[in-house]
């Protein structure tokens, strides 16, 4: 039986994991089992998905990207390259914390750009922007846009990618047209 996807000759995909029709896994990649990648997923060059990581579909790895057991992203995800998921609050070679992994959720639609580093057990929300060398060190809500390090929040973006400039409470993304309300420090889209 073919495959529904592409693997380049030099990556390495471990029995039993599962990869969705359509995905491409590029060179010098690893995917370890069990993880599970969704349909129409770019997996870029050098990237290692640890067990048990779960993508959705339409998820774009850039190249040098490790994503550790505990993370899970949603559909339409953005890793920009060389961003760095943590997986282990305090580190030590010499100490074994297999069993202390702390888990990361990515929403649907969110991007996490280059050089960027999410310490583990922060949560980034839906269509969240998280701007390339940001160091995220707490959850990240919805639509928000956040930059430096550590982390803060500049701003908010629609699911277009654009940053939202509200006017009593209210933003047009200006490509798409879409309506935004921001109430109670919440952005919520309204077509």
């Amino acid at each position: 039986m073919e495959k529904e996807y592409f693997v380049h000759p030099s990556a390495v995909i471990d029995a039993g994991s599962t990869i969705g029709k359509g995905t491409k896994v590029w060179h010098f990649s690893h995917i370890m089992a069990p993880s599970i990648i969704g349909e129409n997923c770019n997996i870029g060059q050098n990237v290692v998905v640890s067990p048990e990581v779960t993508l959705g579909k339409n998820v774009k790895v850039q190249n040098n990207v490790s994503i550790y057991t505990g993370v899970t992203c949603d559909d339409d995800v953005f890793l920009g390259p060389s961003m760095v998921f943590t997986n282990v609050i305090n580190p030590r070679s010499a100490i074994n914390r297999r069993g202390e992994y702390a888990k990361t959720h990515v929403g649907k639609g969110a991007t996490i750009g280059a050089n960027a580093t999410v310490v583990c057990g922060h949560d980034i929300g839906a269509y969240a922007f998280i701007g390339a060398g940001a160091v995220v060190t707490k959850n990240i809500p919805p639509y928000s846009l956040w930059v430096g390090n550590p982390a803060r929040q500049i701003g908010w973006m629609s699911e277009f990618g654009h940053k939202l400039q509200f006017k009593e409470g209210y933003a047009e993304c200006p490509e798409s047209k879409e309506k935004y309300q921001l109430l109670n420090g919440k952005v919520t889209k309204l077509n």
